[in-house]
């Protein structure tokens, strides 16, 4: 699905859009000092939370499917001081097939990275991987969006307009704006992110980002159905109750030790 990787495409322009981004941070980052380390980060991208854990001081292995992704990586990786290069492992991998010979105290997967999984078949593999490499009494941490009626609901002609984007593959200030449609029957909605050239019209473009929707309900139960049990389900790595003002719904969870 072209949704899933356009994205990710330009490791520079990802860390751009998201430097601002800190919140989620810190609170996987207490999480790795809690759980002593290793850590397992499904979907490392371009290190954004895996470098922060290793300056604390906790071991790393991160796996991304995304090349231009884990280029971005190894070079923010190689401006880190000796000691902390050396507690990060980068590795090219699927998350759903992913199947290394080591069991972690903690596996993470933070930033959205379970909605690119579209299908029940594709989240019971998902859910499969970090049971594999769950150490026993280990935890898994992840965090999605709270589906947000308004934004399903609209239009999917209608153009929402932003401001300029500088876009680091020319320097350009392009004149973004958004397109959003969603499907009632995959959960899945697709957010066009439009690039329109200030002058060369022929080099404007666009970039599709397909994301499965997750009710609060419905992730308890296939977290339950999948050999887990919800220690926390939270709102915005705040620790409160999950409201109508919520973003991001921030889950931690333990693999049972039998599955119904």
């Amino acid at each position: 699905m072209t949704g899933t990787q356009a994205h990710y495409e330009n490791g520079r322009y990802y860390d751009q859009a998201y430097r601002r981004r800190r919140h989620d941070v810190r609170f996987y980052t207490d999480l790795a000092l809690e759980s002593g380390g290793p850590v397992l980060e499904l979907g490392v991208g371009t290190g954004r939370v895996a470098l922060t854990i290793a300056k604390a001081g906790i071991g790393v292995v991160g796996i991304e499917p995304m090349e231009p992704m884990l280029e971005q990586a190894r070079q923010r990786v190689g401006r880190l001081p000796h000691s902390a290069r050396g507690r990060i492992e980068l590795r090219q991998g699927d998350l759903m097939r992913l199947r290394l010979r080591r069991k972690f105290p903690l596996v993470i997967a933070p930033f959205n990275v379970w909605m690119h999984l579209y299908t029940r078949e594709e989240i019971e593999r998902g859910f499969a991987t970090v049971r594999h490499h769950l150490g026993p009494g280990g935890r898994f941490a992840f965090d999605v969006l709270l589906p947000d009626p308004v934004s399903l609901a609209r239009v999917p002609s209608k153009q929402y307009r932003g401001g300029e984007v500088p876009h680091p593959r020319d320097g350009v200030r392009y004149r973004y704006s958004e397109y959003f449609s969603y499907d009632h029957a995959t959960q899945i909605e697709t957010v066009v992110m439009d690039f329109e050239h200030p002058v060369k019209k022929d080099q404007s473009f666009c970039t599709p980002l397909t994301q499965r929707q997750f009710f609060p309900a419905e992730l308890e139960a296939l977290l339950h159905y999948n050999g887990f049990e919800v220690e926390s389900h939270t709102s915005d790595f705040d620790g409160g109750p999950i409201t109508a003002a919520t973003e991001s719904q921030v889950i931690i969870a333990r693999a049972r030790r039998s599955t119904p």
